[in-house]
């Protein structure tokens, strides 16, 4: 039976994506089909919760095209945890988009959903994967799938910004990516992901380090600098297809991948016994404060919060990196609060570019008169991206310090704090310029966007402080990685 769950799991949300074009032609019921096809999804997820947290890892072989290379699923507590985050924010960015697309007249809106549902069945794939080769098919699906919605609009920007986007995940996998997967089948004779790792005794440290870079810098989704570019580039796609990338599927499955990866390819006592991975370990580095720093210039809004992704991400790869129970912690428990954060970030942006037709930081002051909620909303999930309590992102930040501590890298744990203080300096200062500082068009009367939208909105916010209070659930998973 939980094996079977496995497979619908994957097939639920191409189902929906098929009823959603057979009732296009009726926009109510056809957002219904995607509601309820979200909830069956989160329904189907939640069955895996009981087998996994008594250590069960119930699997399923689909096909083997290849002698010792098959198509497979399994869950694990990594995996679930992913598809529990993106189930539950597909639904809530499906909500949001009802508001959005008919408030901000966006055409297409069938299309849209169709190709949402289809990139989710993706990221489903992901998250389920057995092995490498079983990861790099969905991860490559998932490209394609997001391909469209990132040229949704379809300008001459939209295009030149989905070709950045494609050119350079497509590039990254097909250069790197495959070569790594290929490579790793060759030293250790399978693709499987394995509790303790498959590497162990199979090669030298310097091969160990160099295979570990082609992952890193192939999984193109976790936007390591230099190939980082693209997440920006599709930022002219409409805000719910920003939420997608950048909380509920696709940069989620770029360090969800490096992270499985990290566990059950190589394994933590052998990358902490090696120091194969210290080169990625400081490019992490850099870009989680480079990236802050290029944001902090960032006038357009969406293009801010695309920058601070870039840095944020880099926090799950530190954890990754330093390969310690605590790194791994943070890094897991961040890929969660993360999303809830920057969610509610994009959807705050979208709500204003639907109710105020605004779309600069420096058009922002006194918005918070007209728009309480949604500026609201930005100043919470603002605290939980920086970090601050009561918000969740603090616990993400303290379990990958306590990690950098523990593996002797005080520095990186400096890294953290200065990352914290650039958080507050690029984003705290919307939301109190909104409410604190009198704008240029006091004249202006503007309103809340659409239900649907603040419906949302106060759902993932919620979810900012109730993940501080309530971390337990998040936290069971992550640490039964290490165990």
């Amino acid at each position: 039976m939980t094996e079977s769950a496995l497979v619908w799991i994957v097939l639920t949300p191409l189902v929906g994506a098929l009823a959603v074009l057979l009732t296009g032609r009726w926009p109510n019921l056809r957002e219904a089909v995607s509601l309820i096809t979200g909830g069956g999804l989160i329904a189907q997820v939640m069955t895996l919760i009981s087998p996994v947290l008594a250590g069960e890892s119930p699997s399923i072989l689909l096909v083997t095209p290849v002698p010792g290379v098959p198509l497979a699923l399994q869950i694990e507590p990594l995996g679930l945890l992913f598809a529990l985050i993106a189930a539950v924010l597909w639904v809530a960015t499906t909500v949001y988009a009802i508001g959005y697309m008919r408030g901000h007249g966006e055409q297409h809106q069938t299309r849209f959903y169709a190709f949402f549902a289809i990139a989710i069945s993706a990221t489903m794939g992901v998250a389920l994967a057995q092995n490498l080769f079983t990861l790099f098919l969905f991860y490559e699906l998932l490209t394609l799938s997001t391909y469209p919605l990132v040229t949704h609009a379809g300008t001459d920007e939209a295009k030149r910004g989905g070709r950045v986007y494609l050119g350079i995940l497509m590039g990254t996998s097909m250069g790197f990516l495959l070569l790594a997967v290929i490579w790793t089948w060759h030293l250790a004779g399978t693709t499987g992901f394995h509790p303790g790792g498959i590497l162990a005794g199979k090669t030298s440290p310097l091969v160990l380090g160099v295979l570990y870079a082609l992952f890193a810098f192939g999984i193109g989704k976790a936007a390591l600098m230099p190939f980082h570019r693209w997440l920006p580039a599709a930022m002219v796609a409409p805000t719910p297809v920003s939420a997608l990338l950048h909380a509920v599927a696709v940069v989620k499955a770029g360090v969800f991948a490096i992270l499985k990866i990290t566990i059950y390819i190589f394994g933590l006592d052998l990358l902490s016994g090696t120091g194969a991975t210290t080169p990625i370990l400081w490019v992490a580095a850099i870009t989680i404060i480079g990236a802050s720093l290029i944001a902090l210039h960032q006038d357009n809004l969406k293009r801010r919060l695309a920058y601070s992704t870039i840095s944020q991400l880099s926090y799950v790869v530190l954890g990754a990196v330093l390969a310690n129970a605590a790194g791994i912690a943070g890094a897991a428990v961040h890929i969660a609060t993360h999303a809830v954060g920057k969610i509610t970030l994009f959807f705050c942006a979208g709500a204003i570019l639907v109710a105020a037709h605004k779309t600069r930081v420096s058009e922002l002051d006194g918005l918070g008169r007209q728009m309480p909620i949604t500026m609201g909303a930005f100043l919470i999930a603002s605290l939980s991206i920086a970090g601050l309590p009561p918000t969740a992102g603090l616990w993400g930040k303290w379990y990958l310090s306590l990690g950098a501590l523990d593996a002797g890298y005080g520095v990186l744990a400096g890294v953290l704090m200065l990352s914290t203080l650039l958080n507050i300096a690029y984003l705290l200062p919307i939301p109190l310029r909104a409410f604190f500082v009198r704008g240029t068009d006091q004249g202006e009367q503007w309103h809340e966007a659409p239900l649907p939208c603040l419906v949302a909105i106060c759902f993932t916010t919620i979810a900012c402080v109730a993940l501080f209070f309530f971390p337990e659930p998040v936290y069971q998973l992550a640490s039964m990685l290490v165990r």
